[in-house]
């Protein structure tokens, strides 16, 4: 099955937020800001400290999303040529291939980690932080399907 395959910016910085978002140490981060936000407000409410640790929560928070939500993904975007590039993707039960102006690409399915989907792309992980997007617009439902049973089963 061969689909050929272009990105468009705002959904490549959509589908990098969610990549960004789902690491393991931005998580952990989250969700220690978010305890310390929480815990600060408790205590403010409370009127056991003054303002300003809650306040230095809350601009925290609002720093990191700024990051992770537009800095980053903006940042990986313009330092990455391959998605301003056009594809041809092919795929099959036992590997995959991309073709395009920058070179040649292919993989068997053994050595994607893992994946997942979000809604207008699939994520291959080759590692923890090697990654490809392949777009699911131009790819058919029924194919969709096909690839996700692949996946799945490898």
């Amino acid at each position: 099955m061969s689909y050929s395959i272009s990105y468009k910016k705002d959904a490549v910085l959509q589908a990098l937020r969610y990549h960004f978002i789902k690491q393991s140490e931005i998580k952990s981060l989250m969700i220690i800001v978010n305890i310390y936000a929480i815990v600060t407000a408790v205590l403010l409410f409370m009127k056991k400290i003054r303002p300003e640790p809650f306040l230095l929560g809350s601009l925290l928070w609002i720093v990191l999303m700024i990051f992770f939500w537009y800095i980053l993904p903006n940042m990986f975007y313009k330092k990455t040529e391959l998605f301003k590039q056009h594809w041809d993707f092919d795929f099959d039960q036992s590997e995959a291939k991309l073709r395009g102006s920058m070179g040649e690409a292919s993989w068997d399915w053994d050595t994607v980690t893992h994946y997942f989907e979000s809604p207008e792309f699939f994520h291959f992980y080759f590692g923890p932080k090697s990654f490809f997007l392949i777009p699911k617009l131009t790819i058919s439902l029924e194919d969709q399907h096909i690839l996700r049973g692949i996946l799945k089963d490898k």
